[in-house]
Parts: structure tokens; C-alpha cells; sequence
């Protein structure tokens, strides 16, 4: 399969972000790309640095614009498409979604982001109330795609439950980066753990892993902290943590490359990590924590 990643620094411009987007889901697709994916809330800035109710107003339903006029793009192009949005699912009930675009422009399926942070500078649980959809893949035309959304990537148990439920690899729309205050070194640890922890997941289960984060400098609204600088680094793995491909840390990139889903089960023979898995022995995962 093809895989296409789309990194891209935004502006407070929607129109303009979208407009973009779109010709680089183009140049892809023209390219041979059958799966595209897309950074987290990839429609406009981050507006989570701030408490704004003010920015409810940037949230949509699902079906709703940003999926029709995706869906109409996906249709003319044959691809399918892994989205980010602000959902609005009713008045006071909002998520941080990924909607999947199968190839005729339909929507597959959602996932509704589950980890929800709130650190200074990423104020989500403001905004967004947990998912409630589950670890479950969803079906398309290309296999079942285990969409996960930022925030998700730390968890194992993430990662594990859509292995378990069949996802044929595992996709991560991330939105995440340094605070510009923190020197080189701690910057540095911040992103080898990472994608040490992502080219984890995919070891573990034995699949394909596709992670694609924003780049570029986004300032605090309330001039409180000094910006997000989103570190980029969107990367694609194998089954054995092997890096495909990797964007850098500043710049835009959209990027094309071929994943073997038929390794997983070659892979899966040689470290048989499902097989051993001692799952009676395993409830206390089911404690916040264990006394």
C-alpha cells in the first residue's frame, strides 16, 4: 500500500490551510498515493494554548462541512483520507475527532480521541469530553485503519487494543512540540522518546505505525507561555520499528511510501508476542493504580 503524510505549518487562515492541504493531497494522489494522512486539527492554528469559549465557534458535526468537501476530493481522487477535527456533537459536547474518508467520499467510521492532556499551552479538556467510541479499527476498502489521535500515542494499551481488534496498522494525527523556553538537550529528549515510544507500538504488535505532526511556530493567544514550536518529524514505520520514511523538524513535507502490510504476519511468526501474552495475569491494567 501507499501511504502519503502531510506536514504542514498553518497560519490563521483556514481557507488558505485547506486550500493547501488539498493541492498536496493532489500532488500525492497523483503520485499513487492510496492512503493520506492528515495532522491533527490540520483546518487551522492550535487553538488549544488558550480557555477561549470563543473558539467553540470553529467547531463542526460529523458529516458536516469539512467532511463533505474532503469526501468530494477523496471521490475524484480514488484515496482515502484520515481527517482531524473539532467535532461538535451536540450544544456543550465536544471531541477531538478523526474521521476516516473511504474513496468514493463516504465516511468509513470516527475516532473519538480517548487520553485528553492539560498541561500549560494544551488546555484540551477544556474543549474536548473523552471518547466514548472505543480502541476499534475502522473497516475501508484498504484494510482496518487503527486511528488513534496524539495524546493516545503515549498509552500501550492504545496501541494493544486496536492490534487486538485487528487494526491492520496504526495511525497517530498528532499535534505536538517544544516550548521554545526548554534548552536543546531537553528538547531533544523530548522527541527521541517520541518516536522511541511509537517505533514501540509498532514492535510490540508487529504493524505498521504512521504518525504525522504539524511544524512550524504557533504564538500563545495570551502571550502567558511563548508558543508552541511543533516539532514535525512526522515519520512512517514497519513492523519491526524500521523507519520508512521521516519529514524533518522545520518545514513542510508531504511524503509518499510503500508499506508491506504482508510482513505482520512474518513478523508475528518470528517474535510471537501474542502468543505468550499471560492475559490471566493481567487485571491489575484494569486499577488506576495498584496499592
Amino acid at each position: 500500500m501507499k501511504a502519503g503524510i502531510i506536514q504542514q505549518a498553518n497560519t490563521p487562515d483556514r481557507d488558505g490551510n485547506i486550500h493547501r492541504l488539498q493541492q498536496k493531497i493532489r500532488r500525492l494522489a497523483r503520485e499513487g498515493a492510496e492512503l493520506i494522512v492528515l495532522q491533527e486539527l490540520h483546518n487551522g492554528l492550535y487553538f488549544c494554548q488558550t480557555e477561549d469559549t470563543a473558539a467553540f465557534d470553529q467547531a463542526e458535526t460529523v458529516p458536516g462541512p469539512t467532511t463533505d468537501s474532503f469526501g468530494r476530493l477523496a471521490g475524484e481522487l480514488g484515496v482515502v483520507l484520515i481527517l482531524s477535527l473539532f467535532e461538535k456533537r451536540a450544544d456543550g459536547l465536544y471531541h477531538n475527532t478523526a474521521a476516516v474518508i473511504e474513496r468514493d467520499g463516504s465516511v468509513a467510521g470516527r475516532y473519538r480521541k480517548m487520553h485528553i492532556p492539560d498541561d500549560p499551552g494544551y488546555y484540551e479538556k477544556f474543549y474536548f469530553a473523552p471518547g466514548d467510541l472505543g480502541f476499534h479499527p475502522v473497516e475501508t476498502s484498504l484494510g482496518k485503519l487503527g486511528v488513534l489521535v496524539c495524546w493516545d500515542q503515549w498509552y500501550p494499551e492504545a496501541a494493544r487494543l486496536m492490534a487486538l481488534a485487528g487494526a491492520d496498522l496504526l495511525i497517530y494525527p498528532t499535534a505536538i512540540g517544544w516550548n521554545p523556553a526548554d534548552p536543546e538537550e531537553e528538547r531533544q529528549r523530548q522527541l527521541d522518546a517520541w518516536i522511541t515510544l511509537q517505533r514501540g507500538h509498532a514492535i510490540a504488535n508487529g504493524l505498521p505505525l504512521i504518525a504525522v505532526n504539524r511544524t512550524g511556530f504557533e504564538p500563545d493567544p495570551s502571550g502567558v507561555t511563548g508558543g508552541i514550536r511543533f516539532w514535525g518529524n512526522s515519520f512512517v514505520c514497519g513492523q519491526q520499528g524500521e523507519l520508512l520514511c521521516r519529514a524533518g523538524d522545520d518545514g513542510e513535507a508531504a511524503c509518499l511510501v510503500e508499506i508491506d502490510r504482508g510482513r505482520t504476519g512474518h513478523v508475528r511468526r518470528w517474535w510471537p508476542f501474542f502468543r505468550d501474552r499471560r492475559i490471566e495475569e493481567y487485571a491489575g491494567l484494569g486499577k488506576r493504580w495498584i496499592d
